[in-house]
């Protein structure tokens, strides 16, 4: 792999490549093959515009501490997601300059993580949280948001079963670019938004709700089956992938609102 990057840049030297043609090149540029069966992708941000993510459900300490130090190793930021108490102790331990948020099950390290509450419900994005329940998976949204450099805001408990209880927030949320709609139970509330306000709405379901709800697949097939026009739906307990999903539209409409 480095004889190929070595080639890359003697041709760049040498005038027989420009610069954006050797940035091309990297776009595709292998991974790097890490202990335990890790591999980190150290140019995902320059191909996709967001640098990899560890997901730590399902790994062990040592795959976790690999993947991690395989990221910053790059000398890139890192955001891990879906740790238990456990995991982000002992990231902590291991990588004390990191930050845990076990509210949110995030991890960082190299950049801050700003989920100190009372939050903001301005920005750019807002996510709105029907329940307090629903929380964990709103300040992931919110956590992954402010990571990568979105101004965002949240609102909590302003679900259909005290649904006056938005009416304070209409103007922030009318002022935001778009929302990241988190419900469990039926999943009602980003078909309200989506009938009350003019913006693009993420929804995601989570997994709160009695047993008929289905650990969140009752929320989940509201939402598909909004007749509000605007909602897309992400997976169920998966406030990462949306708020991924915001800052890529955020970019892709002129980057107004990321630092």
């Amino acid at each position: 792999m480095s004889s190929d990057l070595d080639t890359i840049l003697d041709k760049v030297g040498r005038g027989e490549l420009t610069p954006e043609q050797a940035r091309e090149q990297l776009r595709h540029y292998p991974y790097r093959e890490l202990a335990h069966g890790v591999c980190v992708d150290p140019h995902r941000g320059l191909r996709t515009g967001q640098a990899e993510v560890v997901y730590g459900g399902g790994k062990s300490e040592e795959q976790l501490r690999e993947a991690v130090s395989g990221i910053h190793d790059t000398g890139q930021p890192v955001l891990a997601t879906k740790l238990t108490p456990e995991q982000g102790g002992m990231l902590l331990d291991y990588f004390p300059g990191g930050s845990f948020r076990p509210e949110a099950s995030l991890f960082s390290l190299g950049r801050e993580l700003d989920l100190e509450p009372p939050h903001s419900s301005q920005g750019d994005l807002v996510v709105a949280a029907a329940g307090a329940s629903d929380m964990p998976v709103a300040l992931e949204a919110l956590g992954t948001a402010r990571f990568f450099g979105v101004r965002a805001g949240l609102v909590s408990d302003v679900g259909v079963a005290g649904l006056h209880r938005i009416t304070p927030h209409l103007e922030n949320l009318q002022q935001a670019r778009l929302l990241v709609v988190v419900a469990g139970m039926e999943g009602a509330l980003a078909s309200v938004l989506g009938g009350m306000l003019d913006k693009p709405i993420l929804a995601v379901p989570t997994s709160v709700g009695y047993g008929a709800s289905f650990q969140g697949l009752a929320a989940l097939l509201g939402m598909l089956n909004s007749c509000a026009p605007g909602v897309s739906v992400v997976n169920i307990d998966n406030g990462f992938g949306a708020a991924l999903n915001a800052v890529k539209i955020l970019r892709a409409t002129g980057d107004r609102g990321i630092r």
